[in-house]
């Protein structure tokens, strides 16, 4: 026999309005999409969400992409994409524990570093210097998953996606709240392994109050901050941890910012990595220049942007290989991409 049609999504709507916290977000009450659709019959909202992003070109390039080591040999180191999974499989742990919306925090955890450019934060650093407005991961996420690929998300899961910064303020949704605290959790732990594991730090040198309060073992790390979390923000109608468990973290936070993330063999590549996105972005700018019969500076830095920060490690590398390397015959360099985020940012090209 048929199913009725919404039959199943009806049911997974009524379940999670039953079941959640009074709390957690719920598709069926979802603040909408920028664009109505029609729905899905077995999935919910927030599940389709999930879907889009993980089918998502901008998701697939961040295998690719620096997480704190520029293009390691060695397969064990994390990159973007390993943060993203390790950040979405805490979020749900914390998700479920609290009785939260499972649906709504992989969505946005899978999407929150859909933005981040090549080489990392010494990218996005870059960037900040050169846009006339600046540049932040987040808010360039956003950009991806409603602009340059236009997903047509739910106003909650952009939001998330937004809101995970630590410097931002929290998200109006627990969920979001959520991600924006186990980013920091996975990153902390992950790259203190991979540190380790890279000979940049040792156990012995790292603080010894936060080893003493945490443990220096990895997995009693991690779990002590996920367990303070859930305990601290259980039944309640916001996500923290302890002021005691916050501050510990956020101490350890800086020293590794301190030994690792500013001032390591970790960054001993990082001033090449950043000349060649300067070098590429003065490039490409004076490409526009001829390119665009109403050419307009603005438009022209947020085009380039576009195509840079979507960028790979590897294909940033190659762009600037055939544009400054000198070769033993002439390639034909294709851009493509440059060119298409220039129609969409309203740069007309002098054949049109």
């Amino acid at each position: 026999m048929a199913l009725e049609t919404n039959f199943i999504k009806n049911k997974l709507e009524e379940r999670e309005i039953a079941l959640l916290s009074p709390y957690a977000a719920k598709s069926k009450f979802s603040r909408g999409r920028k664009k109505e659709e029609y729905p899905c019959s077995i999935r919910t909202e927030f599940q389709r969400d999930r879907d889009r992003i993980l089918h998502s070109k901008a998701f697939r390039r961040l295998k690719h992409k620096t997480q704190v080591f520029f293009s390691p040999d060695n397969d064990h180191y994390r990159t973007r994409l390993t943060h993203t999974l390790e950040v979405s499989q805490v979020s749900r742990t914390i998700a479920k524990a609290l009785n939260l919306n499972e649906d709504l925090v992989e969505a946005i955890a899978l999407g929150h570093d859909l933005g981040h450019t090549p080489f990392g934060h010494s990218g996005e650093a870059v960037l900040d210097r050169i846009m006339v407005n600046g540049f932040s991961h987040n808010e360039n996420s956003v950009r991806v998953v409603t602009v340059i690929e236009d997903l047509n998300l739910t106003e909650e899961t952009i939001n998330g996606i937004l809101c995970h910064s630590y410097a931002c303020q929290p998200a109006y949704t627990l969920e979001g709240q959520i991600v924006q605290l186990a980013d920091k959790i996975a990153y902390i732990n992950h790259d203190i392994d991979d540190a380790l594991r890279a000979g940049i730090i040792r156990i012995e040198d790292m603080p010894k109050d936060c080893m003493q309060y945490f443990s220096p073992i990895r997995h009693e790390r991690f779990s002590k901050m996920v367990y303070n979390l859930v305990e601290n923000s259980f039944d309640k109608n916001r996500i923290s941890m302890s002021e005691e468990c916050l501050g510990y973290m956020t101490k350890l936070r800086s020293w590794m910012f301190e030994h690792v993330y500013l001032d390591s063999v970790a960054k001993a590549e990082e001033d090449k990595a950043q000349r060649m996105i300067e070098q590429l972005f003065e490039h490409y700018m004076k490409l526009l220049k001829i390119y665009s019969i109403n050419y307009d500076e603005i438009k022209a830095q947020q085009t380039v942007c576009d195509y840079i920060s979507g960028m790979t490690d590897r294909y940033i590398v190659k762009k600037y290989m055939r544009n400054f390397v000198p070769k033993a015959m002439a390639v034909i360099d294709d851009d493509d991409f440059l060119f298409k985020f220039a129609k969409l940012n309203g740069l007309s090209n002098a054949d049109d």
